[in-house]
């Protein structure tokens, strides 16, 4: 047993360190406010391929693979970005260059991984709905075929990145749900060109007003009889469930990473104020009651690093890696909520001023509970599939 990360990996994070360090809390708190992209942070990630490193070195890119995006992920996070950094390598790095490299047709990756890889093309992906929710299998965006074409017509929500996007990575059914056997059956990944299909009006979105992470807009994506070319399948017509999660896992992951990063940001914002803080003579964080939950939390924080790297290890070796992603996410996201917690705590009064980035860590580790699968969810999927108990549903 050996765990010592990938060679390439202690360069990754250091690279990536020093670019979130020449950033700091007024600038993402900017960002935020302003609703804006982190186009200076993300320009310097790609020249330096740091958003690549997942793409093979015959297309540009770094030829690593998960564990170095996580790793990656993680420092852009713990750097300063706290939640903002999630999005930032989801969206293109593993919703387009890790699912073209790995499913996509040699064609697909000729034409699209080397501008990936050179940021030229960024990408995102839409699989849920408003009626199906965190319920995959009920989705009801719907793909006929129309001579060497697709005619997709539907409605997706929660779309992340839309309106940045080049090429939409799409889930629709080409079966519909009543008629599948098995339930799995009859899905279609999809690679949609977004600017064409807007052009053409059979796209169209609208961003979703949210509490948090504002640096990437959110919206409800309306399709109203969007052609994709049939040489836009992304694996197999009908099969697609065996990419689909070869999508999901790397985005637990992925968040997962994004978790312990940004949980470790706000451990140690909450320390440098404890250790400052002194209204009765003492600092604040040499009372128990203020320092054994933050040591806890370290020791979360620990133990979810621990899980990420094995999942991602795991999905690197194409291994099954699935309860291990939902691990991961889950203790992740509960560290980093537990972390974002006990900092608002140890700020007293001052973390409801947006002067300090305690409000904006504490919003964006909220929603972490929720994305990109609900604790409840994994839960039961460790109960039924782990445990061996009754499924509910």
């Amino acid at each position: 047993m050996d765990f010592d990360l990938p060679e390439g990996a202690p360069a990754v994070r250091e690279g990536v360190l020093a670019i979130a360090r020449e950033y700091d809390q007024d600038y993402w708190g900017r960002c935020d406010a302003d609703e804006r992209w982190p186009e200076e942070v993300w320009r310097e990630l790609v020249d330096g391929g740091w958003h690549s490193l997942a793409i093979p070195e015959e297309y540009g890119g770094g030829g690593q693979g998960l564990l170095e995006l996580a790793v990656a992920l993680e420092a852009l996070a713990e750097g300063g970005a706290g939640g903002a950094a999630s999005f930032m390598y989801l969206l293109t790095p593993a919703f387009g260059g890790l699912t073209i490299a790995r499913h996509g047709t040699d064609e697909q990756k000729r034409e699209l991984l080397p501008k990936i890889a050179a940021g030229e093309v960024e990408t995102c992906f839409a699989i849920t709905e408003p009626d199906a929710g965190s319920n995959a299998i009920n989705i009801s965006t719907l793909a006929r075929r129309d001579g060497d074409s697709f005619l997709v017509s539907g409605q997706k929500i929660w779309i992340s990145g839309v309106e940045r996007a080049d090429h939409l990575v799409l889930v629709a059914r080409t079966v519909p749900a009543a008629e599948a056997r098995p339930r799995t059956s009859g899905f279609t990944v999809l690679l949609v060109d977004v600017k064409r299909a807007l052009a053409d009006g059979t796209l169209t979105y609208q961003p979703i007003p949210k509490l948090g992470t504002n640096t990437v807009a959110s919206s409800m994506v309306f399709l109203d009889g969007v052609r994709v070319p049939a040489d836009r399948v992304i694996g197999e017509v009908d099969q697609g469930f065996a990419v689909l999660w070869d999508i999901l896992n790397p985005e637990r992951v992925l968040a997962a990473a994004g978790g312990v990063g940004s949980g470790g940001l706000t451990l140690r914002i909450a320390c440098e104020y404890a250790a400052q803080r002194a209204p009765f003579g003492t600092p604040i964080g040499a009372h128990q009651a203020v320092a054994f939950p933050l040591a806890r939390i370290k020791a979360q924080l620990e133990l979810a690093r621990l899980m990420t790297y094995k999942a991602a290890w795991l999905w690197d070796r194409g291994r099954p890696c699935g309860t291990e992603a939902n691990i991961a996410k889950l203790t992740a996201a509960d560290a980093a909520w537990q972390a974002a917690d006990r900092a608002f705590q140890a700020h007293g009064g001052m973390a409801y001023s947006l002067e300090y980035p305690v409000a904006r860590l504490f919003r964006d580790a909220r929603i972490a509970k929720n994305i990109p699968v609900a604790e409840e969810l994994v839960l039961a999927h460790i109960a039924q599939h782990e445990l061996g108990l009754p499924r509910s549903y």
